[in-house]
């Protein structure tokens, strides 16, 4: 990893140093560096290349996943199994590690790209001066001191002083949030503190050149360049999913249980004098019988199931954990530009002369849209001539092209232009028709020093001037102005957060003269137009329905500070707050102040990429999960860092969408909301399945104990407890991964951050379960064994069926943990159905096999045995309705009203 060298770095920001003073710190002059000079700076300082994160190797990833308690007590347990000869029992302990170790192997294996995905974005040929003479090199051969030479549709290949411009303007969206191409001078010295944003003398690596041309001093390459540093952060390792601490927490906790358990109970059988062989034998079959198994293969499925149905609602997963994680998400951290709003200036406020105000329908480049007084009401007739003739105006003074091809809008030029060409389209004038009845006789183009475009147009023997600019410039080019009204309008569309522009027209009688400023006088003001990068139609909704299901939401963004309050107060008025919280305000915050004011602001504005990974961390702090949704460059190393990172698909960078768990396939902040349902949805089904395997193993566990507590032989052997918790309840537990979601889903409050999934309720609901059915069990057992005297095996065969019925039946109780079993619909999961028939049969057919029938140490039963074990196990449904009743669906009650505000009985 290459990095810039101390003796070329000055002593104050490049921003801050005069163009002399930028040559002298980089030894250079405006012929550009030799050859030679190149050659050896580059050979001495290294390539302009950005650093590259690689990626785990399979080994490592394997051992990942043997680091886990529960594997090892698995092993512990395969390991004695080996040593005293029980073999059987230990090839099948070690073939459920395979298993769960090529699952988790597989749910491991993720492409990080978003290094490569940046120089992806850098890899262009920029065209450099050396020994005066302008010359094509790649990229990487970029070397500080190299003078760059900038156009129009230009990626900008490194950081750089500018040293000379010309009407430049840059699109840095993708790195600083700023909706609209910031106007770019070469001449001032800024202040050591100006932010990125707004630091008009640089170029930045990976901007893009809308307009104009510069050359400029190459001040910063690979790593350290903006979107170097950017790619550095990204290398750190993002927050770590809710589902992966849960689970790690929940393995942690069975591991210590078993091993207490099984060191318990083996003191007591030693001072008793069992054997040791039999005392380990015991261990086994209780590490066998306490850890669910199944339960890895069955999250994995429960995810792909989620994801696949994201999918279907525009969100693509790229972690499996992401599934999980959206769901939990207590706050979602939004980025403005491109995410909340189109990403494309829009005139959406027209106001006339006499003080008319109409607002425009249609976002972006939609090329149709309706005109709406202010009041409500339709278009005045007389206005619409009006609103039409400043529309042709802005038309005609305009560098832009708009064009819709195979039902696709395409646009090229200045975001301005285009604004105004989708508003003339939008009132039924194409630029082409209007140059067919307008011949353009001369222009003026748009630059920022002067502030205006204007244009020179001829109909028939008449000709007339269109202006557009700023508007205290082009209000100065008109007669009869009432300014007094006009300065009222402008001050109230400026403070809302819009760019203003100023459009006027007037006759001339220099038909063929080439149009010069001081022919800009005595037009007629036809008005202002209001353009702001527009609220999506679906935002709006999409944040009210993240906050009714308790779901935080804060802006952040790169843009100005009335634009984000702009939009915050269109998306909900009662969330806006008056002030936004700004990068140089977090810039001299600190400590428990700084993390008093992030924890309270609900919009930030002119925050630079380092902030946003800041405040998503402080954010963190405070103890909410953090879902952030972006798009650009800048947002990546937040997407990173975040506990959920959204990126958007279609408008978004390469960048973002490798530094993301989640993509969002139509950049709706709507779909993200769908996310979250399709998230919790997922977890509801982990902890229904969880709910199924734990309250197998605490019924499994307490069998053993009362066993032992009555000087009886262990009920199941290690290998049928595998037989089981793999083969028939796995496949319930894996049918349950298919079940929809619950109706009052999107009602409840967001869980706690620190829950575990082994929370109280689902400690009860397994006690409850677990103690009803190892009653039944051991006593059906006792009753077997001691009473009708059947040996030890027979016992065993008639237990093992009775517990698969118990599963088969206790998974319609998991279904739901607070509706009845009787009200959920079976035609909502036909695969459970098939699931619980497939492993009852399933278990039947091995009592008959000849082979596995010997390994399970099972056989056959007579039919009215059966039906009587089978009705037996079918009275757990009953013991789940009763804890449901009493205990479940009054919790949930009193939740719901905690997030709605209503007495938990209303």
């Amino acid at each position: 990893m290459v990095k810039q060298p101390a003796p070329l770095t000055p002593r104050k920001p490049w921003h801050s140093l005069t163009i002399s003073d930028a040559f002298a710190a980089v030894d250079a002059t405006v012929e550009g560096l030799s050859e030679a000079e190149a050659g050896q700076r580059l050979e001495k300082y290294g390539p302009n290349r950005l650093p590259e994160a690689g990626r785990p190797s399979r080994l490592l990833i394997i051992l990942r996943q043997l680091n886990n308690p529960l594997t090892f007590i698995l092993f512990a347990a395969a390991a004695i199994a080996l040593f005293l000869g029980e073999n059987t029992d230990s090839i099948f302990i070690f073939i459920v590690v395979a298993i769960n170790v090529v699952i988790g192997a597989f749910q491991e294996w993720r492409a990080e790209e978003s290094a490569a995905s940046l120089k992806k974005t850098l890899r262009i040929k920029p065209t450099v001066i050396r020994s005066g003479a302008r010359r094509i090199v790649d990229i990487e051969d970029l070397v500080l001191g190299d003078i760059v030479h900038l156009e129009s549709g230009s990626v900008v290949p490194a950081d750089l002083r500018l040293a000379s411009a010309q009407d430049l303007r840059i699109d840095e969206s993708l790195l600083t949030g700023e909706s609209k191409p910031v106007a770019k001078e070469s001449d001032p010295a800024l202040e050591e503190e100006t932010p990125l944003g707004d630091r008009r003398n640089m170029a930045l690596a990976g901007s893009m050149v809308v307009a104009g041309r510069a050359t400029g001093i190459v001040c910063a390459t690979g790593e350290a360049t903006a979107i170097g540093t950017i790619a550095t952060m990204l290398g750190a390792r993002g927050a770590r999913p809710p589902l992966l601490i849960r689970m790690e927490t929940f393995s942690a906790r069975i591991g210590a249980f078993i091993v207490f358990l099984a060191t318990l109970l083996g003191v007591a059988f030693y001072l008793e004098g069992a054997p040791l062989g039999d005392i380990f034998l015991l261990s086994v079959a209780l590490a066998v019988s306490a850890i669910p198994e199944g339960l890895p293969a069955a999250i994995t499925v429960t995810l792909a199931v989620a994801s696949s149905r994201m999918g279907k609602r525009n969100v693509i997963v790229r972690r499996l954990p992401a599934v999980e994680a959206l769901g939990s998400c207590t706050l979602i951290a939004t980025d403005k530009t491109g995410t909340l709003t189109v990403n494309r200036l829009t005139a959406k406020k027209l106001i006339l002369p006499d003080g008319a105000e109409y607002d425009v329908s249609g976002e972006g480049l939609e090329l149709s849209g309706e005109l709406r007084a202010e009041s409500g009401g339709a278009c005045d007739p007389g206005h619409l001539e009006k609103i039409k003739r400043l529309a042709r105006a802005a038309a005609l003074t305009n560098e832009a092209d708009v064009a819709e091809i195979e039902g696709v809008v395409e646009a090229r030029g200045d975001s301005v232009d285009i604004a105004f060409l989708v508003l003339a389209e939008k009132l039924g004038a194409r630029k082409k028709d209007l140059h067919a009845a307008y011949r353009q006789q001369s222009s003026l183009p748009y630059e920022p020093k002067q502030g205006y475009s204007a244009s020179l147009d001829i109909e028939t023997e008449n000709g007339f001037i269109s202006a557009k600019g700023a508007p205290e410039i082009v209000l100065d080019m008109c007669a009869g102005v009432d300014r007094e009204s006009a300065e009222k309008n402008l001050h109230r569309l400026a403070s809302a957060g819009y760019r203003v522009i100023a459009v006027a027209q007037g006759a001339t009688p220099q038909g063929k003269t080439p149009l010069e400023q001081h022919h800009l006088n005595n037009l007629e003001f036809l008005g202002f137009a209001g353009l702001i990068d527009p609220l999506r139609k679906e935002a709006a909704q999409a944040v009210a329905s993240a906050r009714a299901a308790g779901v935080d939401v804060r802006m952040i963004t790169g843009d100005h500070p009335e634009t984000a309050l702009a939009i915050a107060r269109q998306l909900d008025p009662s969330w806006a707050p008056n002030t936004a919280l700004t990068g140089a305000e977090l810039a001299k915050l600190k400590g428990e102040e700084l993390r008093r004011r992030v924890n309270e602001a609900a919009v930030f504005a002119r925050v630079e990429p380092a902030q946003k990974t800041l405040i998503v961390k402080e954010l963190q702090e405070e103890g909410h999960f953090v879902a952030v949704t972006g798009d650009g460059v800048n947002d990546a190393p937040a997407l990173k860092a975040a506990h959920v990172g959204v990126a958007m698909g279609a408008g978004g960078t390469d960048v973002a969408r490798a530094a993301s768990d989640l993509i969002i396939t139509d950049d709706n902040f709507a779909s993200i909301v769908a996310g979250i349902e399709e998230g919790r949805a997922a977890y509801d089904n982990i902890r229904k399945i969880v709910w199924l395997l734990l309250a197998t193993a605490v019924t499994e566990v307490m069998i053993f104990v009362l066993a032992l507590a009555f000087g009886m032989p262990i009920p199941l052997t290690a290998v049928q407890i595998l037989w089981m918790n793999l083969v028939t309840e796995g496949i319930q537990d894996v049918a349950l991964a298919f079940e929809k979601k619950e109706p009052d889903l999107m009602h409840r409050p967001p869980r706690k951050p620190r829950e575990p999934i082994f929370n109280r309720q689902m400690i009860e609901q397994c006690l409850v379960i677990g103690a009803y059915v190892s009653v039944l069990s051991f006593g059906l057992y006792y009753y077997l064994h001691e009473i009708r005297g059947l040996d030890v095996a027979a016992a065993r065969n008639t237990v093992l069926l009775f517990l698969v019925s118990f599963h088969n039946f206790h998974a319609f109780n998991c279904r739901s943990e607070t509706r009845s079993a009787f009200v959920v619909p079976f035609r909502a999961n036909p695969i459970l159905i098939a699931g619980v028939a497939g492993a009852q049969l399933t278990h039947i057919l091995a009592m008959h096999l000849p082979g596995l029938s010997g390994v399970l140490e099972i056989s056959p039963v007579p039919l009215y045995e059966w039906g009587i074990v089978f009705g037996l196990g079918a009275t757990v449904v009953f013991a789940g309705e009763l804890y449901k009743l009493l205990i479940a669906r009054p919790r949930a009650r009193v939740l719901r009203a905690k997030l709605e505000g209503t007495p938990a009985y209303a």
